[in-house]
């Protein structure tokens, strides 16, 4: 892709031709994670100013010497990070057409989420969004739910933990709650709703929820599942939950490559255009006033302290982690952006060793770029 039809197109400019000397200590920390055994596959994309800076590829696809090398087209399943690139950005766009009451009771979206518990009809769609909702963090849904409908049922009726609003607590059920109320709003599956609303416009051609099966050969696998599927997970969402619903969940469900999450940071560092509105990504991502404490916006995450982001990430920062070991960080005030896709679960999410190198590369890039 040349510079001037990718630029065109809302992909920044390609400049990462002196990468490895400029990033020699952020990429040194992915080696040697990778020596480490934190992950076997990497992919990093680095944008700056409008220009793509970094653009990497290490390890391979497993620790086998003769499995697959990355590269920066290599698909990985994305997790929770779906949050923000699928289910916020759908919140988004129908907000901004005006469809989405932020302040609407879930009740009134979701009938099937009413029960005895009183506290359940001051339930919003704004809680849900910023995990102040009251529900618990996760769920093993999926051991006594066989389809979509059986889990979606068995998320409904999830009790509450805590009072709506009172505290910020991160929850996977409150999100597959929030993308039935969505798909409802919308009159639309969450899949197609992103394609032709999100994924389309931004040329994000590798974005995809159920990746067709021609891509297999293309995605790591995240999984040697033992105990639920019985089978390596490759090129099917990790997520058990996200599994039963057919892949296309809320909360975890959607592939992607660096290159096309690339496109969609850019655009969110361009006020959300040509997919959004400055205004209204402004109300997405500015943090929450309340609960006291909170660092959660809507839908998205702000730098905490300390955080997953490193320590030099300005406030007005925004991004989301994945459980598989993927992240998206961007600052609006430095025009930064940095993605770091790996698949950390293989062979059996035992290993969260991720959770000390992500801060590290974080902060190695911002200072390889001068700053501090």
């Amino acid at each position: 892709m040349d510079s001037a039809a990718g630029t065109e197109a809302g992909f920044p400019a390609p400049a990462h031709q002196h990468q490895d000397s400029i990033f020699a200590s952020a990429f040194d920390l992915i080696r040697q994670a990778i020596s480490d055994r934190a992950f076997p596959a990497a992919s990093v994309a680095i944008t700056h100013r409008s220009n793509l800076v970094g653009l990497k590829a290490f390890g391979r696809f497993t620790y086998e010497p003769d499995s697959p090398q990355t590269t920066t087209a290599t698909v990985f399943d994305l997790a929770s990070v779906t949050k923000v690139v699928a289910t916020t950005s759908m919140a988004m766009i129908l907000y901004e057409r005006g469809l989405l009451d932020l302040d609407l009771p879930v009740v009134a979206a979701v009938a099937e989420f009413a029960g005895e518990d009183p506290r359940r009809d001051t339930l919003t769609l704004r809680m849900l969004l910023a995990h102040s909702s009251g529900l618990p963090a996760y769920d093993k849904l999926f051991l006594r739910a066989r389809t979509r409908d059986e889990l979606l049922a068995a998320a409904f009726a999830t009790p509450l933990t805590a009072n709506p609003g009172a505290q910020t607590a991160y929850s996977d059920i409150g999100f597959i709650i929030l993308g039935a109320a969505l798909e409802r709003i919308a009159d639309e599956s969450l899949d197609r709703f992103c394609q032709h609303q999100v994924f389309g416009p931004l040329a994000m051609t590798y974005t995809a929820f159920n990746p067709p099966s021609t891509w297999r050969t293309s995605i790591p696998p995240t999984a040697n599942d033992e105990t639920f599927r019985h089978r390596i997970i490759q090129g099917e969402i990790q997520d058990e939950n996200a599994s039963v619903m057919g892949g296309v969940a809320a909360h975890a469900g959607l592939f992607a490559n660096a290159e096309d999450l690339v496109v969609f940071a850019h655009a969110m560092l361009a006020g959300g255009r040509p997919i959004l509105r400055p205004e209204t990504l402004a109300v997405f991502t500015r943090r929450e006033s309340s609960p006291p404490g909170t660092t959660r916006a809507l839908g998205w995450d702000t730098p905490s302290s300390p955080s997953q982001s490193g320590k030099y990430f300005s406030a007005s920062s925004f991004g989301h982690l994945g459980y598989t070991g993927t992240s998206l960080w961007i600052d609006p005030q430095r025009q930064l952006s940095i993605t770091l896709l790996t698949n950390r679960t293989w062979p059996d999410c035992s290993n969260q060793a991720i959770k000390q190198l992500r801060p590290k590369f974080h902060d190695a890039v911002i200072e390889s770029l001068g700053g501090t």
